[in-house]
């Protein structure tokens, strides 16, 4: 059986279950059980009184035996793409009862819609133990899984998870009008229009390609690039200084050593030659061509937003493209994308702000996961606009941070960004809106 499974199979499982519970296999491969390891699944569901309970496992990649574990299920664990294992237990009086409310008729949403209205008044309980073993069958590296989500391949089956996702949220009452508080770009005075923030750590490989596709952006506007180098030992800070004499280049090296990519952003954007617009460009990757900024700044004041993210293309090292090729998350409308935020785990690529907004919000202090949370913390008040050309190029080679992840490296990620979607939910249900 597939994670993506019909609402029509899932309801005839629950008719035609008699058990006391249900064990139900989600994923399409060999599962081997551990010794006793089903009777501790019901030991666990009944002393926690769960719905659903789902354990760590082993897995087999290319003949090789290794530990997998999953993570804790939380409020705003609401990704599609929840990683629980090939197969849960469910107690089969809360999935009759969860599937009587399954009101929709998906193709592919059908467990993610049974697995939301079973959290909506029921414990969804991790057991941290090792319980069976099944056969891996996608051997992909992490930086090449991430992107499935954007794949216009799965753009139907993404549409059915967003919808699901929307019924949750009105259910919980978490779900936000397409109502905004207006943004007044009138309010603080800047020497430059825009500013281009690298935050950057020993990319001397890369650091000169993303700066020069900085500064041969043609503009109506004064801009400049605000080059963050949180003290690289490679070469790359001496590389910045050779190409500072430019004027438009303002290269920091922060006294403080404890800094993640988020606190090197808040070093930006709080520095004095900060423009209105801060845009991100990341020290692996390039502008387009020379009308990126153009482009992000018309942005703003075309569909009055305090955000915009644009397009990218997905490239290897020397440019040439990688599948999925374009990603414009297509899933980020003016209507609903602040509710689909909360399940989708990226918003896309260039992002700007508001310069007077994002100072009031900051970045946590991490280098995953905090260009999203100030994206969701954003989108509950404003506007979040968007730009469909192709603006900016994402190279995927080896020195990418997240290229070649380990399964518990995964799995802080994971659990992370599923506590910012935590954290905004309770916000979003508790603020005035």
């Amino acid at each position: 059986m597939f994670n993506a499974v019909p609402s029509a199979e899932i309801k005839r499982i629950a008719e035609k279950a008699t058990g006391t519970y249900t064990l139900l296999y989600i994923k399409d491969t060999e599962v081997v059980w551990g010794y006793l390891a089903e009777e501790r699944m019901i030991q666990v569901m009944d002393n926690t009184g769960a719905a659903m309970v789902y354990a760590d496992r082993y897995v087999v990649k290319s003949g090789q035996t290794e530990k997998s574990p999953t993570i804790d299920y939380q409020f705003g664990s609401l990704r599609d793409d929840f990683d629980f294992g090939a197969v849960v237990m469910l107690r089969t009086s809360s999935l009759k009862e969860a599937a009587s409310r399954m009101n929709a008729d998906y193709r592919f949403a059908g467990f993610y819609d049974l697995r939301l209205k079973l959290s909506q008044k029921y414990e969804l309980v991790h057991i941290n133990e090792y319980l069976y073993t099944e056969q891996e069958r996608d051997l992909r590296l992490s930086g090449q899984k991430q992107f499935d989500y954007v794949d216009p391949r799965n753009r139907e089956r993404q549409i059915e998870m967003e919808q699901a996702c929307t019924e949750h949220l009105k259910e919980i009452g978490g779900y936000l009008k397409p109502l905004f508080k207006s943004v007044d770009f009138n309010q603080a005075a800047f020497t430059y229009e825009a500013s281009v923030i690298i935050p950057v750590k020993n990319r001397v490989k890369t650091i000169a390609d993303a700066i020069q596709s900085v500064l041969k952006q043609e503009t109506e506007f004064p801009f400049n690039v605000i080059i963050v180098d949180n003290h690289s030992t490679d070469g790359t800070n001496e590389l910045i200084e050779s190409l500072a004499t430019d004027q438009r280049v303002v290269h920091v090296v922060p006294e403080r050593t404890d800094l993640g990519i988020g606190g090197c952003w808040n070093m930006g954007i709080h520095h004095p030659m900060c423009g209105k617009f801060a845009i991100q460009l990341d020290s692996d990757d390039l502008y387009s061509d020379e009308h990126t900024l153009s482009k992000m700044v018309n942005a703003f004041y075309e569909q009055q937003c305090a955000m915009v993210v644009g397009t990218y293309r997905m490239t290897d090292f020397d440019l040439n493209t990688l599948p999925p090729g374009i990603i414009d998350h297509r899933e980020w409308t003016p209507e609903n994308g602040r509710n689909n935020a909360l399940r989708i785990n990226g918003l896309g690529a260039p992002r700007a702000f508001f310069t007077p907004i994002i100072r009031q919000i900051g970045f946590p202090n991490t280098s995953y996961g905090e260009d999203y949370a100030v994206g969701l913390a954003i989108s509950r008040h404003y506007q979040i606009g968007r730009v469909y050309d192709v603006v900016y190029l994402c190279r995927r080679w080896s020195g990418n941070s997240d290229a070649a992840l380990n399964a518990f490296q995964v799995n802080a990620n994971n659990l992370y960004k599923d506590r910012i979607r935590s954290w905004e939910l309770q916000s979003r249900l508790t603020s005035d809106r």
